[in-house]
């Protein structure tokens, strides 16, 4: 007789969003979040040496910008197309960095493996929060730190998400991925494992020919805004991108007829207890 296994509603998320990040072509935004990430490893500061994590790695831009202060750096995710372009970056700067495919809420290290975990824009797009919060807390050792930056909910992207979701409604068991972008709420989910968390927001600028370009660039080649363009019929796709032009066109401070506009970020810091 057979077994039937069931998946919960959270692991079927999890398998929507994986596809959803293997679609469009996420190489040719990733490039946005490279001050992101570069921020992200200036605040955390690891030094030669140190044990890093990058966890939701994408193409590579902490575990490589680690890698160059002399860390021991790992790269981590679940889309094996990015994590095949992460490795040939770090060949092509000769850089010794592990990017291994894996899964941010089930992470495949032992407890207090790292001095450093770290994620930009990255482990804020899992399905289960609470799981890879308590994941980050886990590999991370006594005294060590925790760095991550994530978008807000009120900035460009929240914005853009929520716009998104408007048109086409994310699963029911779908929390917003820019509940990291809250410093309490990413407090929460650390629990007592974490302590002396600290955050700032910073905004990193944006530059486009004009709104348009920004709506097709991010229809065409943008895994959430792809995916749900794809779900939508002729009409509903217009609609989707006139939205998207307008909040554009909102946020510009151009006065040139390009587009420049700035997107809001949290830096959040922690560090795993030493006792916990």
């Amino acid at each position: 007789m057979s077994t039937v296994t069931t998946q919960t509603p959270l692991e079927q998320l999890k398998v929507a969003q994986q596809r959803i990040w293997s679609s469009g072509d996420y190489n040719r935004i990733a490039a946005i979040t490279v001050p992101v990430a570069e921020t992200l490893v200036d605040i955390a500061a690891p030094r030669p040496g140190d044990a890093v994590l990058d966890v939701a790695t994408g193409t590579g831009h902490v575990a490589l910008a680690a890698a160059r202060r002399g860390a021991e750096a790992i790269g981590l995710d679940y889309v094996p197309e990015l994590v095949a372009i992460a490795r040939d970056r770090a060949t092509a700067e000769v850089l010794d960095v592990t990017f291994l495919e894996g899964d941010a809420e089930a992470l495949p290290f032992p407890d207090a493996s790292f001095d450093q975990v770290l994620s930009a824009i990255g482990v804020m797009f899992v399905a289960d929060h609470q799981r890879a919060a308590s994941e980050l807390v886990r590999v991370t050792r006594p005294g060590g730190r925790i760095a991550l930056a994530s978008w807000t909910p009120t900035g460009f992207v929240g914005q853009m998400l929520t716009t998104v979701g408007a048109h086409v409604p994310p699963p029911a068991v779908a929390q917003p991925p820019t509940r990291w972008g809250n410093e309490q709420v990413v407090r929460e989910l650390l629990g007592d494992g974490a302590t002396d968390v600290k955050s700032t927001t910073s905004s990193v600028t944006q530059r486009f020919a004009s709104a348009e370009a920004f709506a097709d660039l991010f229809l065409t080649y943008y895994g959430p805004t792809h995916t749900a363009a794809s779900r939508l019929s002729d009409t509903g796709r217009a609609a989707l991108r006139e939205d998207l032009v307008a909040l554009a066109d909102t946020s510009n401070r151009s006065g040139d007829g390009t587009v420049v506009c700035d997107w809001e970020y949290l830096v959040l810091t922690a560090t795993r207890r030493e006792d916990g």
